[in-house]
């Protein structure tokens, strides 16, 4: 669960807490979830229409995504939502 700062109403979410945002993005990815976020200091792979639903109840949280350098190496990196 979450909570809308807003509001402070309880949100419940359905999502694969992982222990790492690789492990999320790699969670998201083999099972069909689709989508990896970072909610309140946890990692988590999330189907979209979760997510959208956090987005739209005004939740703050960040995807998570993975990027290739220009020099080939990859990082990890968050783009947040309703910060």
């Amino acid at each position: 669960m979450t909570k809308n700062r807003a509001t402070t109403k309880a949100i419940p979410i359905r999502a694969i807490e992982c222990r790492t945002a690789r492990e999320a993005l790699d969670t998201a990815r083999k099972s069909g979830c689709g989508d990896a976020i970072l909610l309140g200091g946890k990692h988590y792979a999330i189907y979209r229409a979760e997510a959208e639903r956090l987005e739209t109840a005004g939740v703050e949280f960040a995807y998570l995504h993975e990027v290739t350098l220009e020099d080939g190496r990859r990082r990890i990196v968050t783009v947040p939502i309703n910060d």
